[in-house]
């Protein structure tokens, strides 16, 4: 009798394909984590820059405001102290806004990975299943 060769893989290539598969994934994951994190980087340096603007825009209203109470002193009862006056609370408010609006895209949670993290439970679940 001669032997056949045989055309179905043995276990050492089946085990084979598999760590290459696993392999394959696992870059795939890394290289999904690296983009996720890079945009969420993006973000962060997003809501510094809104900070940024928040500390300029306090500076000015705090310049404003200090004009607006010299002349509110020096001058009481004349409109231009308090005109001055509502632009620097004005001004307080959007500080206010920019700054609320920066430390929230700088909060810990929004430069997490969390599609990759969700894909790799995925992953490994499906992994568990089909062993």
């Amino acid at each position: 009798m001669t032997d056949m060769p045989r055309s179905d893989p043995g276990t050492g290539a089946l085990i084979g394909q598999a760590l290459t598969q696993v392999a394959t994934l696992f870059r795939k994951e890394i290289d999904l984590a690296r983009a996720e994190t890079q945009d969420n980087i993006r973000g962060a340096v997003a809501g510094v820059g809104l900070i940024i603007a928040a500390i300029v825009v306090s500076l000015t209203s705090l310049n404003v405001l200090a004009a607006a109470l010299v002349v509110a002193l020096t001058n009481i009862g004349i409109e231009g102290g308090w005109a001055s006056l509502l632009v620097g609370v004005l001004f307080a408010v959007v500080a206010l806004v920019l700054a609320t609006a920066g430390s929230k895209a700088l909060k810990a949670s929004s430069l997490a990975p969390t599609r990759t993290i969700e894909n790799v439970r995925k992953d490994s679940q499906t992994v568990k299943e089909a062993i």
